[in-house]
């Protein structure tokens, strides 16, 4: 198991144990909302003993007796004796328990209304009521009847029966209303019975339907939330794409519904809050109503509370799954293309560079060309899976280590299979050289034993006959290869590289062949200078001829330039001609040209471990690289941009194109600039010094900033190349570079060469530790990782769309990202609107020097990899109102920006701690700015027109309120 995989054990486990704290908050909000609903429910509902309620058998009217005792009403019923036994218990079980879950141990008073009836139906009533009463009953007050015959037959029946009454309850016989005033005030009795007290019996039922239905609605909600939050903590990631698809749909079908379910609830327990405090309003001596709406008002709070730990829970579980999608994707591309490297190196190593003849060379060389196409097709989808993960690491994905090792490995395969293609062309090229040296001088001395053979012997006999033929011979032996002044050893040193024990022979045979022809010539050159001599006494003075005849360049890649590599370009333009001496010139190629890799340049030579002799080779590999880029850069601006307005290639070109060219090329003539006069010097200044090159970053990091305007264009210059790409012109000029490669591949150059700087910096820093010029380094590599952040904010810059003004006006773009926002008005209808919203929105914040925009992201447009998203403007907050509230309670990642002194507050909730305080640190750096410029216009007194960037802005140096939430889960 490699550190990479260390690392990414121990950030899913970060990860696991932030999804659990999650499902333990959504399960201890479940727990108290479970231990709310169990004090308000009561195990009879009104289901039960609905009919019993409705007729009237007994009811609560929300008065009290003395201590505080609950008085329970039996009017006048002339069905009471027929009421089951099990009916009557359940309905004082009922009415008994609604004041007994709000107050434990309280107790009861019973009203016992009997003034139309006899003392025989008193007895029963009281019976019944001791038989079946379930609480702790303090007093039952019974009017006697108003007739005079039952009066006394019901004072003489209560005399003889009291003590049994007494026994079980108190009992207190009553002869009319005004002696029920004495044990009861007025304001707690309702008007039957003398008193003030308001209460609406089917007013009554309704309402504790209604609150019985919303508990037991609330019950279900919570133990749904529970129970699918279970399934997510339980559940096992699958190892299939499909499989992970379908619970990530699932997953979020299940979840809409469940906030649909909450939204519904929460709606339900709004309107029944609005009844009740119609009731109270009515009525303040109501303490029933009043203790109805606070339970009402807790289980909605609880409900809340348990809705956004279960937002949190599904949001990591969410993300978790979404990761782990991107997490199979990519490793599944990484191994395709893993295996499409390894094919390509298996076949570039079975490509045998051993050719001794000039065909076979020339074979090898055309196989090789066929491959090296074929791998830059492949090494270019490389580079998109490269790019992609590093856009996976830069969203924080839990695997970064991973992402960024497979990352590293893919680039190290194609850096291996670039740099051996290139030694074996390299190879290929210089034998491919040697063979024709050899066999223009095998040529050659064929052509000089021929011409000594057929120089005839009668025509030289005479003076000017013998000048004749050695003339010549003079002009043969000028028309000498070149090779052959330089001798075998020499000739062996200059191609080292490509030199076989079989073509070590072809090169003996040919200067033994050269040794024999020459001597032939030299005899025959003193034979003819006698026979001159004879004719002619005075002697003739022949002109010497150059020692040292013009020789051919060595090839680039020769041992005997040793670390100097040369890279030649060379572009034949419409009316010039290019001035190369060599007899074959390069043409631009980073393919065939150069080795960009790590092992081209060889950093770990054996016994060269020394972190200054590894700092060389890296800042080598820096400038060598950035001169082929330079290169590049022109072969392009020349090949390609100026050959637009060549008239000769002008049928070829679409007129549209033509005026298009600065899309399509973008800023590159000023990037080109920038490097080939100013930066390129730069670093070639700091090859015995490289630990300078970070000042040197540092110094031209303004200028960098060109290359955000370049990715810009970018996609609208990729959906021109789309467009033309076919277009007869680009191939003719691609023919005439003689590119393997078309030039949408040289357009994605300035946007590679951006990440390979950070990378060549990291090696510089490994490599100086310790020593002067780390912290420049160090500097330069943040700049660089900030320029390459800068250009992905502003990427998405450009797909905002609705934006009215100049956006340009708002500054530069320092930050982007996705949030959840809750969003509340100070006052007014919008207020309303949005206390009633549960659910965050999701909106895509961009910070600017001047501004901060709220958008919403939509859905990507295009196909495969042309995808791209767009947000739609929303709102735009001036930095010149803004204030923000650091802490919100309830979540670490939450907090506050407000707006024109608390009109409008957003609740922004970020996907990490870590990101919320990236942010807060830069809104914190943009107020104490503006702050601060305040107050210096204010001291020289040019303070213009009125920035408030908070309610208390003349009272605090800083426009930001801290607010510490102290609270327990």
């Amino acid at each position: 198991m490699g550190p990479a995989s260390l690392q990414e054990e121990r950030e899913l486990e970060k990860e696991s144990k932030e999804e659990m704290e999650s499902y333990h908050y959504l399960l201890q909000a479940g727990s108290q909302l479970e231990s709310t609903l169990q004090q308000v429910t009561v195990p009879v509902s009104m289901k039960e003993v609905g009919g019993y309620i409705q007729k009237q058998v007994a009811y609560l009217s929300g008065g009290r007796g003395e201590d505080s005792s609950v008085i329970i009403t039996l009017p006048e019923c002339s069905a009471f004796s027929d009421i089951p036994e099990e009916a009557l218990t359940k309905v004082f079980t009922y009415l008994t328990l609604i004041p007994r879950a709000r107050q434990p141990g309280v107790k009861f008073i019973i009203i016992l209304d009997r003034r139309l009836d006899t003392w025989a139906s008193i007895k029963t009533a009281l019976a019944r009521i001791a038989a079946s009463f379930p609480g702790n009953l303090h007093l039952v007050l019974v009017l006697r009847p108003t007739s005079f015959f039952h009066r006394t037959v019901t004072d003489i029946g209560f005399r003889f029966s009291q003590e049994d009454f007494m026994l079980k309850m108190p009992v207190v016989m009553l002869s009319s209303v005004t002696d029920l005033l004495r044990y009861i005030d007025e304001n707690q009795l309702t008007s039957e019975f003398g008193g003030t007290l308001d209460y609406c019996h089917s007013d009554w039922i309704v309402l504790r339907t209604a609150i019985e239905s919303f508990a037991v609605t609330v019950k279900d909600i919570a133990q749904m939330l529970q129970g699918f939050g279970s399934e997510l903590a339980e559940t096992e990631l699958p190892d299939e794409g499909q499989a992970i698809e379908f619970l990530l749909e699932s997953h979020t079908d299940k979840y809409k519904k469940l906030k649909d379910a909450i939204r519904s609830v929460s709606k339900e327990g709004r309107h029944l809050l609005l009844s009740l405090e119609t009731s109270a309003k009515d009525d303040d001596s109501q303490w029933d109503v009043k203790l109805d709406w606070e339970t009402v008002q807790r289980l909605l709070a609880q409900l809340r509370d348990m809705e956004s730990a279960f937002d949190g829970f599904f949001e990591k579980h969410h993300l978790k799954l979404h990761q782990y999608l991107q997490l199979l994707r990519y490793e599944q591309s990484f191994q395709e293309m893993e295996l499409c490297l390894e094919h390509l190196m298996s076949q570039e190593r079975e490509l045998s560079v051993s050719a001794d003849t000039l065909v076979q060379t020339e074979q090898s060389l055309k196989r090789l060309g066929g491959l090296e196409s074929h791998a830059q097709e492949v090494m270019a989808r490389a580079q998109i899976i490269i790019l992609h993960g590093h856009q996976l690491s830069a969203g924080h994905h839990y695997a970064m280590a991973l992402i960024m090792q497979r990352c590293n490995e893919l680039r190290h395969y194609c850096d291996t299979l670039n740099a051996a293609l290139k030694t074996k062309h390299a190879s290929l090229q210089l034998k491919h050289q040697l063979l024709l040296c050899l066999g223009q001088a095998q040529t050659w001395c064929d052509d000089g034993a021929y011409m000594l053979a057929s120089q005839l012997v009668d025509k030289f006999q005479s003076k000017e006959g013998a000048q004749a033929a050695l003339k010549e011979i003079e002009r043969f032996l000028e028309e000498a290869p070149s090779m052959l002044s330089s001798g075998p050893d020499i000739l062996a040193i200059e191609y080292e590289a490509a030199i076989t024990p079989r073509l070590q022979a072809q090169i003996g045979e040919t200067f033994e062949k050269h040794a024999a022809v020459q001597q032939m010539i030299q005899n025959r050159q003193a034979s003819l200078r006698k026979l001159a001599d004879k004719h002619v006494r005075p002697v003739q003075l022949v002109a010497p001829r150059p020692e040292n005849p013009p020789r051919a360049k060595s090839p680039l890649f020769s041992p005997k330039h040793g670390d100097g590599l040369k890279f030649t370009f060379d572009i034949s333009l419409p009316g010039k001609r290019a001035s190369r001496k060599s007899p074959n010139p390069r043409k631009i190629e980073v393919i065939h040209d150069y080795q960009e890799s790590r092992s081209c340049v060889s950093y770990s030579l054996e016994g060269e471990d020394s972190p200054d002799i590894l700092k060389r080779h890296v800042m080598r590999e820096l400038i060598e690289t950035e001169r082929i880029y330079v290169e590049e850069l022109l072969s392009v601006l020349l090949g390609y941009r100026a050959e637009m307005d060549n008239p000769a290639l002008s049928g070829l070109l679409p007129p549209i194109l033509r005026s298009k060219r600065d899309i399509l090329f973008g800023n590159m003539p000023e990037i080109y600039n920038f490097h080939s006069r100013v930066f390129l010097q730069d670093l070639e200044g700091c090859l015995e010094t490289p630990e300078s090159v970070g000042a040197c970053f540092l110094q031209r990091k303004e200028s960098f900033q060109m290359y955000e305007g370049y990715c810009q264009n970018k996609p609208r210059s990729d959906a021109l190349w789309r467009q033309f790409s076919d277009c007869a012109f680009f191939q003719e000029c691609q023919k005439k570079l003689e590119h393997k490669l078309g030039l949408d591949s040289y357009l994605l150059k300035p946007v590679q060469r951006l990440t390979k700087y950070q990378l060549l910096l990291k090696e510089l820093l490994k490599y100086s530790s310790d020593c002067e010029g780390t912290s420049e380094l160090q500097g330069a590599l943040t700049a660089m990782l900030d320029l390459l952040k800068s250009v992905n904010d502003s990427m998405h810059q450009i797909a905002i769309t609705g934006y009215e003004g100049d956006i340009c006006e708002l500054g530069r773009v320092l930050m982007q990202g996705s949030f959840s926002v809750w969003i509340s008005h100070k006052k007014g209808p919008t207020r309303m609107k949005e206390l009633t919203r549960f659910k965050p929105m999701q909106r895509h914040l961009f910070l600017y020097e001047r501004a901060l925009l709220l958008c919403k992201r939509r859905e990507e447009h295009g196909d495969g990899c042309d995808k791209t998203p767009s947000y739609s403007f929303k709102n735009c907050l001036k930095m010149t109102a803004v204030g923000i509230t650091e802490n919100v309670k309830g979540d670490v990642k939450k907090f506050e920006i407000w707006y024109s002194g608390r009109e409008e507050v957003y609740v922004v909730q970020a996907p990490s701690v870590e990101v919320k305080m990236a942010w807060l640190n830069e809104l914190r750096r943009i107020l104490t700015n503006q702050q601060k410029l305040l107050r210096d216009e204010a001291y020289h007194g040019q303070l213009v027109g009125h920035m408030q960037l908070s309610p208390s802005l003349s009272e605090r140096s800083v426009p930001v309120v801290y607010r510490y939430s102290v609270y327990s889960v």
